[in-house]
């Protein structure tokens, strides 16, 4: 009798557990992981040192940091309606479409833009034209997509705060889909131009199931410039609507 209730009494408590274990992230059919879906967050938006591991600094150059120091809160990009690049990401829901040779990253904000990674084993291009987002190639290391990105132009913010790059920048994105609802980014950025070493930033994007990206035209309604004086500062970015339908 005693055994029974105390078996009862332990099973009583371990249920709660397993229903709150989070669902296994998803693959296809052929055994790749699914990374596609409604996502919020994954990359910097006030200051890419909070991507930084604990006691890490950001190794900018003395001429980098004066350009950091010199900007203007409203000369940001962003602000002005243009691309965020890489690996900064505005605070709007972005989208995952997944296909056997292409990834697209459709983001709701500003231009309604996007980033095309090829997964058909390409190779870069030898002098490669520079883009707001680069020209990125992918492939998989086991659950983990690995985005290899060169050819960027030297035009946009890492973030609100403006940490500047230049067109020597190189990143290695790693995307893994821990869960069903979780998806990190760990990111290298390599440019000598701008930063004495390489280093690192892991960002989480969180699912957002039920919801659909939805019309935004920054230049149909910017009122960010009228707010932006003075010079840059972390986290900069207001509050605002999160700019989804559905959901919570």
């Amino acid at each position: 009798m005693h055994k029974l209730f105390f078996a009862g009494v332990l099973l009583s408590l371990a249920l709660p557990l397993f229903a709150q274990a989070k669902a296994p992230p998803p693959r296809l059919a052929d055994g790749v992981p699914d990374l596609s879906g409604v996502w919020q967050g994954g990359g910097p938006i006030g200051d890419i040192a909070e991507g930084l591991a604990k006691g890490e600094k950001i190794p900018i150059l003395p001429a980098a940091e004066k350009v950091l120091n010199a900007r203007q809160s409203k000369d940001d990009p962003e602000a002005n309606c243009l691309p965020t690049g890489v690996p900064r990401i505005a605070p709007y829901p972005w989208r995952i479409v997944q296909t056997p040779t292409h990834i697209f990253f459709l983001f709701e904000a500003n231009i309604h833009s996007y980033r095309q990674i090829f997964m058909d084993g390409r190779k870069h291009p030898a002098d490669p034209d520079p883009t707001w987002y680069g020209h990125s190639i992918g492939r998989w290391q086991g659950r983990t997509l690995v985005v290899d990105t060169v050819g960027y132009n030297d035009k946009f913010w890492f973030d609100f705060r403006g940490h500047p790059h230049t067109e020597k920048l190189h990143t290695i994105e790693r995307y893994t889909r821990t869960d069903m609802e979780t998806l990190v980014n760990e990111v290298t950025i390599d440019d000598p131009g701008a930063y004495a070493r390489p280093f690192k930033l892991t960002f989480t994007a969180r699912l957002r199931p039920g919801d659909e990206l939805i019309e935004y035209i920054c230049q149909e309604n910017n009122q960010d410039l009228g707010h932006l004086v003075g010079p840059t500062a972390a986290p900069g970015d207001p509050e605002r609507p999160q700019g989804t339908s559905g959901g919570k």
